[in-house]
């Protein structure tokens, strides 16, 4: 018996998208405490600061300016596009120009209108993990197949060039690229970059590359934007940048790719159906931001390297739990492998999915599971909030697991 079209109420293509674990996790924590819990939540990877005062007053400025209250450009303001290429040639090093530019709603829309533009169906996409949780979604979204390499604590996180010709076949059409890390911080040295860079350059491939977490990096570590190590790459090399991490801009919703002219223009004529331009209030204070200095980006980046060296320690002190120091990004990236098989308060747990329900129900911390990132047996615990309530959170799952 043939079912009918109201039978098949959601489309399969749709259907088969799994709900953002991270979102998942901070709107639990933030219900609970509506209720009136003192929930700590580690779940968002989001500035606790507020988006810096100038770039407030350029949204002020621009919401009383009429011009903004119309239609522009699908692919985005051209000043904020001016302004990407100078800010790009300032941070990475790398010449572009405006037709190389495409402004979209946050990263993630980005990343998704890369991929939709590159790939066909059953092209594949080498992705590291653990990997962000809307990098497979994206790429299947897209009609690609993810293809997973999994790079653990004992190699930094981070994948080896003989890992990734492992996974290469001859449907492999992209190496998504992510230095830092989320969710491990990991960051890629300059000369591991040009090294995945001359392997991608043997078997002609495209690279894309998220750059979000571009400007928090610690301790000096030499890395850089591989098109800008590896210009031999730039015509098949796509970058995803955007204001959220940099610039406590997460609901601002404002970021971009930038690659090659075709690529480029392909993806600005699905966005010129999908949404049209980007909020001009949003885009015009995306400009003051990147035009603006990094003061108050160093500020904030002077804040979270405390932070995380807190939570490190914090979490080192637990018996069980591994976790290695990020080297950029607000995240820790604990293995709990330590804490599984084992019975607490009479129930046993076995993965860290369970433990970290665990850790929510009877400490009220939140944190993001391992198997969201695919990689079961860690957890995910962002430090982009204040030190006391780092210093709380921690405290009560060391208190716990006493």
């Amino acid at each position: 018996m043939t079912s009918s079209p109201r039978d098949r109420r959601v489309s399969q293509r749709i259907g088969a998208i799994a709900e953002s674990a991270t979102l998942k996790v901070d709107a639990k924590a933030k219900a609970l405490k509506a209720e009136g819990r003192p929930v700590i939540g580690f779940g968002a990877g989001e500035p606790d600061f507020p988006t810096p005062d100038y770039i407030v007053e350029a949204a002020v400025e621009a919401c009383r300016d009429p011009k903004n209250h119309r239609y522009t450009p699908a692919g985005g303001l051209p000043e904020l596009k001016k302004a990407i290429v100078e800010k790009t040639l300032r941070d990475s090093g790398l010449a572009i120009d405006a037709a190389q530019v495409l402004v979209t709603n946050g990263g993630k829309q980005a990343i998704y209108a890369a991929f939709a533009a590159m790939l066909d169906p059953d092209d594949e996409v080498i992705v590291p993990a653990p990997y962000w949780t809307t990098y497979p979604e994206a790429i299947a979204l897209a009609g690609g197949v993810p293809v997973e390499v999994l790079a653990d604590e004992t190699q930094d996180y981070k994948v080896t060039v003989e890992q990734l010709e492992a996974a290469r076949t001859d449907k492999t059409k992209v190496l998504l690229f992510v230095s830092p890390s989320n969710p491990t911080g990991a960051i890629y040295s300059a000369e591991e970059i040009r090294a995945i860079g001359r392997w991608v350059e043997d078997h002609d491939l495209w690279v894309l590359t998220d750059e979000i977490y571009e400007h928090l990096v610690y301790d000096d570590a030499e890395t850089g934007s591989m098109p800008a190590l590896c210009p031999f790459l730039q015509d098949n090399c796509v970058i995803v940048n955007g204001v959220a991490k940099t610039y406590a801009m997460t609901g601002w919703r404002v970021g971009w790719m930038i690659g090659p002219k075709d690529l480029v223009k392909a993806a600005t004529n699905l966005q010129s159906h999908a949404t049209s331009n980007v909020s001009n209030v949003a885009q015009r204070a995306a400009i003051a931001a990147v035009e603006g200095d990094l003061t108050a980006v160093e500020e904030m980046k002077t804040a979270f390297d405390r932070r995380r060296r807190t939570i490190v320690s914090m979490l080192n002190e637990i018996d069980g739990v591994l976790c290695p120091m990020p080297g950029g990004a607000f995240y820790a990236y604990p293995s709990v492998k330590g804490l599984l098989g084992k019975d607490y308060d009479g129930v046993r747990i076995d993965t860290s999915a369970e433990l970290a329900e665990y850790f929510l129900d009877q400490a009220e911390v939140a944190a993001v599971p391992g198997e969201a990132f695919g990689s079961p047996g860690y957890l995910r615990f962002s430090y982009a909030l204040g030190d006391d309530d780092i210093v709380e959170g921690i405290s009560r799952l060391q208190k716990l697991l006493a």
